[in-house]
């Protein structure tokens, strides 16, 4: 059996960095990429779907994947009450 190379979004990433525009695009994005990615890591851990996820925060499924798709910007309240759906301790900080 042939070893298959396996290329992440890690190794894509690491790649990508490399191109000063794409890096200062992404430092731009990676607030909402860290939401997004725990997220759905959080959502997945406690094997909730989307669809659930929103019906406990009385929101629709299509809010939830915007989210973890990055196609919006969530208020506090919505981040709120998304941790407390996940059993999660929300923690937002200045550095």
């Amino acid at each position: 059996m042939k070893n298959k190379l396996i290329y992440t979004f890690q190794d894509h990433l690491k790649e990508s960095l490399k191109d000063p525009k794409f890096k200062k695009a992404w430092k731009k994005s990676q607030v909402e990429y860290d939401l997004a990615s725990t997220l759905i890591k959080k959502r997945l851990s406690k094997k909730i779907s989307q669809r659930n996820l929103a019906k406990k925060i009385n929101t629709t499924q299509a809010v939830i994947s915007r989210i973890e798709t990055m196609s919006a910007n969530p208020s506090l309240f919505l981040l709120k009450r998304l941790a407390e759906a996940l059993d999660s301790k929300l923690i937002l900080q200045f550095k």
